[in-house]
C-alpha cells in the first residue's frame, strides 16, 4: 500500500524570499451531511463537458499484464488530439457517456452562498445505463469518503449534495474549489516557457529566471504531494482511485507565486473500487481491473486487492512523470503519451537508464534536474511506482 510519499522529494520546500502573507485559506471540513433538495441550488452557466474512453488492452515492456494509465480514463487528460489519435494503436473503445459541468451556487439552508460545480451524468431514460452506474458509484464514494466529517482529505474534492432531475440525470453538485486541473497547468507552463526560450517574454534581471525556475519546482512538488495524499488517504479507506491523470487532479490556483496556498484534490471518482476484503472481485465497473488480477496470478481476495493497490501506484507515477517533465519543458518537446511509450518499451521502466537518455536532450535538462533533487528522490519514487510496485 502506498502510505506516505518520499520526504526527501515530496516534501514542501520553501522557496526563498517569501514573506507571510493573509490568503484565503481552504474551508475547514463542514458537516457531511449531503444536500439532496434540488431547490437548494441554483445553476448558472453551462462550464463545457466531457467523454470516456476506455482502454481495453495494452501491451507494455516486460510484464505483458501490466495495466494501464488507470484502465478507464477520461478524455481530458491533457493529451492533445493528436496524442489521442496515436493512442488508437492500443485497442481503444470510446464510452458513450458525455459529462457536463455547470456552475452554480447554494441559496439555502447553512452553507447558502457556497459556490458549485455540477457534474450532470445523462439519464437513464435516453439508454445511459453505465451513466447511472458511474454516478451512483462517484456519489458513494463521496459518501463513503465524507462520513465522517473529523476525517474528510482536503485533497479529494468535496462532495455538497446530488439530486436526479425528471429526465433521470443525475446531478452532482461539488464545492468550487477551483477549476483548473494539474493538465491545464502543465499546458500553460510548457506554452509560457517556450514564449522565454523564443524571446517574447524577456527577463531584465537574471536572477529573475532562477526564482522562477524554484517556484515551479516547489508548486510542482506540492501538488504532488496534495495528489498523493489524496490517494494515501482513499487506499487507507479502502477505496481505489482507478482514474488516476492530470484532469483528475483539480487546482485552487495555477499562479506559481502563490504556490504556498496551492490545494490540489482528486476528482472523478466514477471508476473508484471498494477494496474492503468483502468486495474484492465485485462491482460492474471493475470487472477490468479483476480480470487483469486474476491474468497476473492473483487469486486470492488479499493478493487481488494488493494488485489493485500496485495498479493505483502506477497510475500515480504515470502522473509523477507527467508533471516532472510537461512543466519544465517547452511546449511540444514532450507530451503524455510520449512520455509513457519511452519509459514502458523503450526503457522498459528502468528510470536510471531513462535518465542517461534525457540528460543527453538540453530540452529536458530541467526535467532531469528536477528529479535528481534530493539526491535522485525523484527517480527512485519513479521506479518504486512504476518498476518495484509490481515486482
Amino acid at each position: 500500500m502506498l502510505k506516505a510519499p518520499p520526504a526527501s522529494f515530496l516534501s514542501s520546500l520553501e522557496p526563498g524570499g517569501w514573506r507571510r502573507r493573509p490568503f484565503r485559506r481552504s474551508p475547514p471540513p463542514i458537516s457531511a451531511a449531503l444536500m439532496t433538495n434540488p431547490a437548494y441550488f441554483e445553476v448558472g452557466r453551462y462550464l463545457g463537458g466531457y467523454g470516456f474512453m476506455n482502454i481495453t488492452s495494452y501491451s507494455s515492456s516486460q510484464f505483458g499484464g501490466l495495466p494501464d494509465v488507470a484502465g478507464i480514463q477520461d478524455l481530458g487528460l491533457g493529451y492533445s488530439s493528436e496524442e489521442i489519435e496515436r493512442l488508437r494503436a492500443q485497442d481503444i473503445g470510446e464510452g458513450e457517456v458525455n459529462i457536463r459541468l455547470y456552475e452554480g451556487r447554494v441559496v439555502q439552508g447553512p452553507l447558502k452562498g457556497t459556490e458549485a460545480v455540477f457534474k450532470v451524468y445523462p439519464g437513464s431514460r435516453f439508454g445511459a445505463s453505465e451513466a447511472d452506474l458511474m454516478a451512483v458509484n462517484e456519489l458513494r464514494t463521496h459518501v463513503f469518503l465524507q462520513n465522517d466529517a473529523s476525517d474528510i482529505s482536503e485533497n479529494i474534492q468535496f462532495l455538497l449534495g446530488a439530486f436526479e432531475t425528471s429526465t433521470g440525470e443525475q446531478w452532482l453538485a461539488f464545492r468550487d474549489d477551483g477549476r483548473y486541473s494539474a493538465a491545464d497547468y502543465a499546458k500553460l507552463t510548457s506554452e509560457r516557457k517556450l514564449k522565454e526560450q523564443s524571446g517574447s517574454i524577456s527577463f531584465w534581471n537574471p536572477y529573475d529566471q532562477a526564482y522562477k525556475l524554484e517556484l515551479r519546482r516547489y508548486f510542482v512538488l506540492k501538488l504532488l504531494n496534495g495528489a498523493m495524499s489524496g490517494l494515501v488517504h482513499m487506499h487507507n479507506h479502502d477505496r481505489l482511485h482507478q482514474s488516476l491523470g492530470p484532469s483528475s487532479v483539480v487546482l485552487n490556483t495555477v499562479a506559481e507565486k502563490n504556490g504556498r496556498y496551492l490545494v490540489p484534490r482528486l476528482r472523478d471518482l466514477a471508476f473508484s473500487v471498494d477494496i474492503g476484503y468483502s468486495s474484492v472481485g465485485a462491482g460492474a465497473l471493475s470487472d477490468g481491473l479483476w480480470r487483469r488480477a486474476s491474468a497476473a496470478g492473483a487469486s486470492t481476495p488479499l493478493e487481488k486487492r494488493a494488485f489493485g493497490i500496485a495498479d493505483d501506484i502506477y497510475g500515480a507515477g504515470l502522473l509523477l512523470a507527467y508533471m516532472s517533465f510537461v512543466p519544465f519543458c517547452e511546449a511540444g518537446t514532450m507530451d503524455g503519451i510520449s512520455l509513457q511509450r519511452l519509459l514502458e518499451n523503450t526503457f522498459r521502466l528502468d528510470m536510471y537508464a531513462a535518465r542517461e537518455y534525457f540528460l543527453a536532450d538540453d530540452r529536458l535538462s530541467e526535467a532531469v534536474d528536477f528529479l535528481d533533487l534530493g539526491d535522485g528522490a525523484g527517480w527512485e519514487l519513479l521506479q518504486v511506482c512504476l518498476y518495484e510496485s509490481f515486482t
